[in-house]
């Protein structure tokens, strides 16, 4: 039986297989952030000659590229970009994903909005019925961290400050225990709306174009 690194290589290396045919000179990938990006980030330096430079979603993301000699460009050099590849701590069947278990979801919901594609690489155990069951990050400016845990909480989700924690923007994350989402696209839309909140991680109103799940028997494509 494969382990959950073996599944999540095999993602990775399916994400590899999936873009190759969009890597041309002028090419700029969006790579994401957390343990399955990694791997195909180290992946994507077998590459490195085939498309121009990548836009990282991440502090941690941009220094693991550089050091494997991928040039890295801020977003705001970048019109636009053939695909975003990034994992996901939920996926469910219609491709909306609950995000930022290491913390990056903001600039990983902002890079996937420039990218002409998603492609989401997990292992099977990231495809849920229904999401909630990970806690829902929400990046929350300091000032506003007691405001929104209690539009969290009347909302049915029990709110945890992540301690000691900040976000590459500098901001504070709530991580919101306890919700059952039966319509991803309205609770993300609602909680952006909440005075002080960046934004969650909640990536419905923009869903994964695309699925890659590892499992025992190969990859399932969504």
């Amino acid at each position: 039986m494969l382990s959950q690194q073996e599944l999540k290589q095999q993602a990775a290396e399916a994400a590899l297989t999936y873009i190759e045919p969009l890597l041309t000179p002028n090419a700029v990938i969006g790579v994401g952030t957390g343990s399955t990006a990694d791997l195909f980030i180290d992946g994507l330096a077998r590459y490195r000659t085939k498309f121009r430079a990548a836009v990282a979603s991440s502090e941690r993301s941009a220094q693991r590229l550089t050091a494997l000699g991928i040039v890295v460009l801020d977003l705001n050099e970048v019109h636009t970009m053939p695909v975003y590849v990034d994992g996901a701590d939920e996926i469910n069947a219609h491709l909306h994903m609950l995000k930022g278990g290491g913390g990056a979801l903001t600039r990983e919901k902002i890079v996937a909005s420039v990218a002409k594609k998603f492609v989401c690489i997990a292992d099977e155990s990231k495809l849920v019925q229904m999401l909630g069951r990970f806690p829902l990050p929400i990046e929350v400016l300091p000032l506003a961290r007691e405001a929104v845990a209690r539009v969290a909480h009347a909302l049915g989700g029990e709110p945890v400050l992540r301690a000691g924690f900040t976000t590459d923007n500098g901001n504070q994350i709530l991580d919101v225990h306890g919700l059952s989402i039966l319509d991803a696209v309205a609770l993300e839309a609602r909680l952006n709306q909440v005075p002080g909140v960046v934004t969650n991680g909640l990536f419905a109103a923009r869903p994964a174009d695309v699925a890659l799940l590892a499992t025992q028997k190969g990859i399932r494509q969504l």
